[in-house]
């Protein structure tokens, strides 16, 4: 009879279960090298995302990166002007900026010839996403003027959209001949209007020529946009004249302005 050499139960069963083993040793290897994959695609996607929401949160703050932002509109159709401004020989420049965010600049510029500076200057502004909400009304009045130094208050003066608010550079007195800025913030639609005038010999005569650019403002498309229409419908009714009697009743003092509504 021949003998057959029987293999241990162990030794067999070790044959068996070391394949299985080393199996499921490359299938943990390959889900950990999965998982480590995933989670290397959500921080990639994480760091794009916080590198976006900062770029958003700087272009609502209005940092510097926002204000480069602004590029010139070349196929946009002036919607504004300024009708029967008596300007002299200066000429009339309109130029109009947009913003990414959706704001738009309608700016209209009087200088005369070989003048580097412009006597008067016009912004109509109609804020997007970009503006700062906490960013108060004139806040680019000193850089339209191109006044380094901080502007103080030169009182008030009344326009067919209301109280104005005008500014002139610090230090300046009541007869200084220095040019006047403006500002006025309007709620609904949000607009503003900002600018300068450097017309007139007098403080008078410089409040008088504010008063008669921003009676003169006309809207002359409003796009899709029906309140901005309503608006000027509404100012128009409100227009003053230009001719000063000699009274001062039109203008509050720079003193101690009393206010009759919101800037």
């Amino acid at each position: 009879m021949p003998l057959f050499w029987a293999e241990p139960a162990s030794s067999r069963s070790t044959d068996r279960i070391h394949p299985t083993l080393m199996s499921f040793a490359d299938e943990v290897c390959a889900t950990v090298a999965r998982i480590f994959a995933y989670l290397g695609t959500l921080a990639l996607l994480a760091i794009l995302g916080v590198h976006a929401w900062d770029q958003l949160h700087a272009e609502g703050n209005g940092e510097p990166g926002a204000k480069a932002a602004w590029s010139t509109a070349g196929r946009s159709h002036p919607a504004f002007a300024v009708s029967k401004l008596d300007q002299g020989e200066k000429s009339t420049t309109y130029a109009i900026v947009h913003h990414p965010a959706g704001g738009r600049k309608d700016i209209l510029r009087w200088a005369g010839a070989g003048i580097i500076k412009p006597a008067a200057e016009l912004e109509i502004y109609r804020p997007g996403r970009e503006l700062d909400a906490k960013t108060p009304p004139g806040a680019d009045v000193s850089r339209l003027m191109g006044e380094s130094s901080e502007l103080e208050s030169a009182g008030i003066v009344d326009s067919k959209f209301g109280t104005v608010a005008l500014l002139r550079p610090g230090g300046a007195g009541e007869g200084a001949n220095a040019c006047l800025g403006f500002a006025k913030r309007i709620r609904d639609p949000l607009l503003e209007i900002e600018g300068f005038s450097c017309q007139g010999d007098t403080l008078p005569a410089r409040r008088m020529a504010i008063s008669c650019m921003l009676n003169r403002l006309t809207l002359l498309t409003a796009g899709n946009e029906p309140k901005l229409a309503d608006l000027f419908a509404e100012a128009e009714l409100k227009r003053g004249s230009c001719i000063s009697d000699g009274t001062a009743d039109w203008v509050s003092s720079s003193a101690s302005p009393e206010l009759r509504g919101t800037f």
